[in-house]
């Protein structure tokens, strides 16, 4: 697989600006009329189920989703054809109050002719996400 294919790129691109939470660089590698469902169907990030459609949806994407939260992204297979890329991933997100949601999940992005992200699915659902609360001041060790 060829590690410079431009869907490949724009994914690891993607999952730097998340890590780094750089929202201009992140919102830099979309088309304007990008599509994004994380996850398909209908949940609390895409409640219509159809999808966060357009820049400046993604951009309130982001201040709900990633700025408040830390998000560590796990790659544990890739797969590059076309224009799209797959990915087997883990993804942690710790919310503000230390608790956090672990969910494993195929994750596909989507490019343009010059290199911009049209289309990020995510293959997940929230009810097989694994939850956990932050420990207690209180608890035993």
């Amino acid at each position: 697989m060829d590690s410079n294919h431009p869907a490949l790129v724009a994914a690891r691109n993607s999952w730097r600006a998340v890590q780094a939470h750089d929202k201009a660089a992140w919102l830099d590698l979309m088309a304007e009329g990008i599509c994004v469902e994380d996850p398909i169907g209908l949940a609390p990030t895409n409640p219509d189920g159809k999808g966060v459609r357009g820049k400046a949806a993604m951009a309130k994407f982001w201040d709900d989703n990633v700025e408040p939260n830390t998000i560590r992204i796990e790659t544990h297979e890739s797969f590059a054809a076309g224009s799209e890329s797959a990915h087997r991933m883990t993804l942690t997100t710790t919310f503000a109050g230390g608790a956090s949601m672990r969910l494993n999940g195929i994750f596909t992005y989507q490019v343009d002719d010059a290199g911009k992200l049209t289309n990020l699915r995510g293959y997940w659902a929230l009810e097989d996400s694994e939850f956990s609360q932050p420990d207690s001041p209180n608890s035993p060790e």
